[in-house]
């Protein structure tokens, strides 16, 4: 894909992944990277694998699960309707 603006045009390759930005307290941050470093991995990887780690543990989760049905009910609803449109 090529992201073009009215000076230049930068050509983005679709890698699969999405850059995001996470706000946390300067002392969470300082931690993070200490454990990154001790681990010796970045701190976009130790990040990357606490969220893996995060949604695992939340598929375990039954309650969890019943929000997750409930939602995407919810959504086919509205897909639905908004089909007829």
């Amino acid at each position: 894909m090529v992201v073009f603006t009215r000076t230049c045009y930068t050509a983005i390759m679709d890698t699969g992944t999405r850059t995001t930005t996470v706000r946390m307290p300067s002392a969470t941050a300082e931690a993070l990277e200490v454990v990154a470093r001790a681990d010796n991995q970045s701190v976009s990887e130790a990040v990357r694998l606490a969220i893996e780690e995060h949604i695992e543990a939340r598929r375990g989760d039954r309650a969890f699960r019943e929000r997750l049905d409930a939602l995407f009910e919810a959504d086919r609803e509205v897909f639905e309707r908004l089909a007829k449109l």
